[in-house]
Formats: structure tokens, C-alpha cells, sequence
């Protein structure tokens, strides 16, 4: 598989990076929460209130079945948690996007859409929880990961740039 998968925590800039990515390659770019938005015709938000987090979690192994079988030369940006489906290894190149939790949060609440980024994160309702929740998951992003990629005080443009020279 030709794919590049961004991994991270919520709000790091999967997505951002991902489109940048795709202006400067010539690789294609999907988003597995809006795959499976478009699946459940739901958003996430919603999924995670009607259905819970289990249920989002078998959704996300779903998507990563299809992606592993359906997709190639694609930059793959992921939610916060799509890192523990059980084949990501076999889906591509794992990049960790790494910023502390404070520098997320900071970019969160700076965007224009602030108010809209906070609401479709259910995890960042309780803010200590979310807290404990990026401090369990670093160490499993940089465990599983091809390369940890340092995204804090870069633009979008120049960790695209550093990510492309790095995977050549």
C-alpha cells in the first residue's frame, strides 16, 4: 500500500494536514470520520450519543477494512482513536503528528469555526478527561508510528513539506 495514515490527537491537524498534502503531491486524501459520516449518514457527535463509542469503534475497523482492500496512493487522516484498528499497519505509512495537549487546545479555540470544532468532539466536553486521555495515547501514537512528525508553532504548508521530503 502507497498510503500515508495520519495519526494524532483530536484538534492536532489531521485533517489540515492531510489537504495540504494533497495540493502538494499527487496523492489523493480521505477522511475516515467523514467516510463514516457519509456511511451512517450521522455525524460523529451523533453516533457517539445514540450509539456510544463502542459502536464507533467497530464503525472505524469497518473503514479500515475497506481502505485496506478499496485504497491506494492516499493520504489517509484519521480521528483521534482510529489508531488501535487491528490491521493499520497493513494500510500504509504511519505518520504521528505530535503536539502537546495545551497546543491543541490552543489551535482548537483559535480556529474561526472555534465554537463548531469544540461541539463535534464529543471527548473534549470533559476537558480533565480528555487530558488523561491524550496522555494515554501518545506513548500508543508513537509506538505504532513510521514517523513522528513535531507539528507545534509550524504552518500547515511546512509540516506538509517536511512530511513529503521525509517519505521520499
Amino acid at each position: 500500500m502507497n498510503n500515508i495514515i495520519l495519526i494524532g490527537f483530536m484538534g492536532v491537524g489531521k485533517g489540515s494536514v492531510a489537504r495540504e498534502l494533497f495540493k502538494q503531491s499527487d496523492y489523493f486524501a480521505v477522511d475516515t470520520d467523514d467516510l463514516i459520516e457519509s456511511l451512517e449518514n450521522k455525524r460523529i457527535k451523533d453516533i457517539f450519543e445514540s450509539e456510544g463509542e463502542e459502536y464507533f469503534r467497530a464503525l472505524e475497523f469497518k473503514t479500515a477494512l475497506w481502505i485496506e482492500k478499496s485504497v491506494n496512493n492516499t493520504i489517509i487522516s484519521t480521528g483521534g482513536g482510529f489508531y488501535k484498528v487491528k490491521n493499520i499497519c497493513k494500510i500504509g505509512t504511519i505518520i504521528y503528528l505530535k503536539s502537546s495537549f495545551d497546543a491543541i487546545l490552543k489551535r482548537i479555540q483559535e480556529h474561526p469555526n472555534a465554537k463548531k470544532k469544540v461541539a463535534k468532539r464529543p471527548l473534549l466536553k470533559d476537558l480533565k478527561k480528555a487530558k488523561e486521555i491524550y496522555k494515554q495515547r501518545v506513548s500508543e501514537y508513537k509506538s505504532i508510528a513510521s514517523l513522528t512528525v513535531n507539528v507545534e508553532n509550524k504552518s500547515i504548508k511546512k509540516i506538509a513539506k517536511e512530511i513529503l521530503s521525509q517519505i521520499k
